[in-house]
């Protein structure tokens, strides 16, 4: 329980409130934490006292010439569960900081509780994203798999929606944090799951829910988790009328669509992206460098063709939207046919260079 690493974290936070120095020994009186370096891994029999005897002992300046290991101070036998797991010592005269003593071994002793229980959320957490990335991959239903969904109480037979949802931030958020904020908020019931999905997506299963309520639940997480943790949150929503593989499979292509806007995208909503997600990058790229390729270093000519394309070919509406004489966009048109041998006002022109938009991915960034 009182591992080296959550030692040191005790330490570190117990060296705030006192200048003296620190050890901390496991039950056998090896030294795993100080803050004295160079006693790491050394014997401190005081410790293993305190430890066997589960009493605070104090150390006094003869007691230093027959035991081995120890200074003059205090040793504290630490308890979890009502028993001792540790002992903290602290070096220097007991009748100075005595009266801190009990309150650091409270300290102490809260601070292994609160490890304990974010080490039994964290496995609890590992324990259903594995059993929901085996429930992707499963092609027939084993006793094993079976068991393991009762146990995590989770009824495979309830037809369930994949939601993946993408968070992009200029610091590292974890997605711990993200399932803090989420479960804090009754917006999920009991029977949906919250798993995470690798470094910057996570998973939500849902049931029983018309389009328009998973809008509004996920417009709701979406505000929350963009106005207190300054990200970006994308989702993409499969359907509930297959697998849930192949709903997971749909949520994943509308979050490449998603993603580009920071918007809410559901599957059964795409049309032309759809073709494109089958595509292959080799195609895809080839496709951009044989359309739009040479407006990626005109960011103006860029950004108009996409208002252009926004606007519904409106010249006055595109004009207005951009803040630019009518006399300049035409220019601007004219500017991005010489570059691409494609006209915006021709209408498979246009529909050529908007699937060249589409294709950009993560370039598209650059002008949003």
């Amino acid at each position: 329980m009182l591992i080296p690493s959550l030692a040191k974290k005790i330490i570190k936070e117990v060296r705030r409130l006192i200048d003296e120095d620190i050890i901390i020994g496991d039950v056998s009186g090896t030294i795993i934490a100080s803050t004295d370096t160079s006693r790491i891994g050394s014997f401190h029999e005081g410790a293993l006292l305190s430890s066997r005897d589960q009493k605070k002992m104090i150390i006094t300046k003869d007691m230093e010439n027959h035991l081995k290991g120890v200074k003059a101070g205090i040793n504290l036998p630490i308890l979890f569960k009502e028993k001792v797991v540790g002992v903290i010592g602290i070096t220097g005269n007991p009748e100075k900081f005595g009266a801190y003593g009990e309150l650091l071994k409270k300290m102490t002793e809260l601070l292994i509780q609160e490890s304990y229980f974010a080490e039994q959320i964290e496995l609890e957490s590992r324990t259903l994203e594995t059993f929901v990335f085996d429930w992707l991959q499963l092609k027939e239903e084993s006793s094993e798999f079976l068991n393991r969904a009762e146990h995590l109480n989770i009824d495979i037979e309830i037809k369930r929606q994949v939601v993946m949802g993408s968070i992009s931030s200029d610091t590292e958020i974890p997605l711990r944090e993200i399932a803090n904020r989420i479960k804090q908020n009754p917006i999920l019931n009991e029977n949906e799951i919250f798993v995470r999905w690798g470094n910057d997506r996570f998973l939500l299963l849902l049931m029983d829910r018309s389009k328009e309520q998973i809008q509004k639940v996920l417009q709701r997480i979406k505000s929350k988790l963009e106005s207190t943790l300054s990200i970006k949150v994308s989702f993409g929503i499969g359907s509930d009328d297959y697998p849930l593989r192949k709903s997971f499979d749909e949520a994943d292509r509308a979050l490449q669509v998603a993603k580009r806007s920071g918007s809410i995208q559901f599957d059964e909503d795409l049309t032309l992206e759809m073709l494109i997600h089958e595509t292959s990058g080799k195609v895809q790229l080839e496709y951009v460098r044989r359309t739009i390729v040479n407006l990626l270093d005109d960011t103006a000519l860029l950004k108009t063709l996409i208002e252009f394309i926004k606007q519904n070919q409106s010249i006055k509406e595109t004009a207005k939207s951009l803040h630019i004489h009518v006399n300049t966009l035409t220019y601007r048109l004219n500017k991005i046919e010489e570059y691409t041998g494609l006209h915006p006002r021709n209408f498979v022109d246009l529909t050529t260079l908007y699937l060249g938009i589409l294709l950009l991915d993560k370039s598209i960034k650059v002008i949003e």
